[in-house]
């Protein structure tokens, strides 16, 4: 039986990290020489106090909602994907490839095989690393690695060799047609009377990321593929004894981690820029593993996290705008969130399941004894000698 319920290990514990996590934060802005609540207020204001800046929040969320998904999927199998980072770029140059050069009459059919090619080119890159884990023994962690930097060493020549438009000195393609623009929330909310910002740049990748936070919930806890993924990451013996092959779930578990990473590319490529750039990803893909740890591998925690980090990215810029603290704080901010969450989460946990197991305790010690069955005479036994006795 668990020592803790389920809610403290999803909630509690996390909000706890974050808590300490805030304080430290705090101590270093007092340190600069800031005042940290009007640093807070700024970072709500700025996050948070406008269409603007939830529309700026919101598109980081959509980044991190996809690459914390990536990880999460990676990390039920026991796998540490990473390569988010690379395979997002990858799957910019899916998105790219399938904008540029097919004709498309709307944005609703580019965003459907747009997102397809993203997740196909993302799993491609994904796949490499998972074989060289699954067949060769290589670990997975420094094969993602290097994969990443494989990646934009790859996307650079690309871009300035094959894709770059003549004539112009900027390494990244030209701009996709109009008709495959994707919409903003200020063109979706319009017609139901929503005023929001036309500059922010939150689209309707949006809803495709919320859906796809519905979509491994399902898969995970709804489906035999799902539960066979579980197990190999509780257990590979077991898996092994249920007839679970750790090959065919490490190819599958890395494959769709890379292809959710690589539909990042439909926010910040298609959505925001409308074109591939050289530095797409901005390194969403090292915070998917930040957010991953958050929102405890959870697709409903994950989306939390998200909008966190989303609020810390863009409250982090505006503070870099108007104030003098430096906007490699919200770095130092995030650093102390994976410190707490990860490599310290037992200093939180710990002392929790002490203390849950002193509430239960209690509870089993103050509760009234139950009443001691009615007295019925023994069965009879039947000694070795053949008598029988009371």
């Amino acid at each position: 039986m668990d020592v803790m319920p389920k809610w403290a290990d999803v909630v509690l514990i996390p909000l706890i990290s974050l808590i300490l996590a805030a304080i430290l934060s705090t101590l270093v802005i007092i340190g600069i020489g800031e005042d940290p609540v009007a640093a807070v207020r700024m970072m709500v204001s700025g996050a948070l106090g406008s269409t603007y800046g939830w529309g700026y929040t919101l598109y980081y969320a959509t980044n991190f909602m996809f690459t914390g998904l990536a990880v999460s999927v990676a990390f039920h199998a026991r796998l540490f994907n990473i390569g988010g980072e690379g395979q997002a770029m990858l799957g910019g140059l899916g998105v790219a490839l399938a904008c540029l050069y097919i004709p498309w009459p709307h944005w609703t059919l580019a965003l459907v095989f747009a997102a397809l090619a993203a997740a196909l080119f993302g799993a491609a890159w994904a796949a490499i690393p998972a074989w060289l884990q699954a067949r060769r023994g290589s670990h997975i962690v420094i094969t993602t690695i290097m994969f990443n930097f494989i990646a934009a060493a790859f996307l650079n020549y690309v871009l300035v060799n094959l894709m770059r438009p003549q004539g112009s000195m900027d390494p990244a393609t030209a701009r996709f047609p109009e008709a495959v623009h994707l919409p903003t929330l200020h063109e979706l909310l319009a017609p139901f009377g929503i005023a929001f910002s036309k500059a922010a740049p939150a689209n309707v990748s949006l809803l495709v990321a919320v859906a796809a936070c519905v979509l491994v919930w399902l898969l995970i806890w709804r489906t035999r593929l799902g539960y066979e993924i579980r197990a190999y990451g509780h257990s590979e013996t077991g898996a092994l004894y249920a007839g679970i092959s750790p090959v065919r779930i490490t190819m599958i578990a890395m494959l769709i981690s890379g292809g959710l990473a690589g539909c990042m590319a439909i926010n910040n490529v298609m959505g925001e820029a409308e074109r591939l750039v050289l530095n797409a990803t901005e390194g969403a893909g090292f915070i998917g593993i930040a957010v991953a740890l958050m929102g405890r591998s959870h697709p409903f925690g994950v989306f939390l996290a998200a909008i966190l980090f989303g609020f810390l990215y863009q409250g982090g810029a505006e503070l870099a705008l108007w104030t003098t603290i430096p906007r490699e704080l919200i770095v130092v901010i995030q650093a102390l969130v994976i410190l707490f969450t990860g490599a310290l989460d037992n200093m939180v946990r710990m002392p929790l399941e002490r203390l849950f197991l002193a509430l239960g305790r209690n509870r089993r010690g103050t509760a009234p004894a139950a009443p001691l069955p009615a007295r019925t005479h023994p069965p009879s036994v039947m000694p070795k000698d053949g008598r029988e006795e009371p």
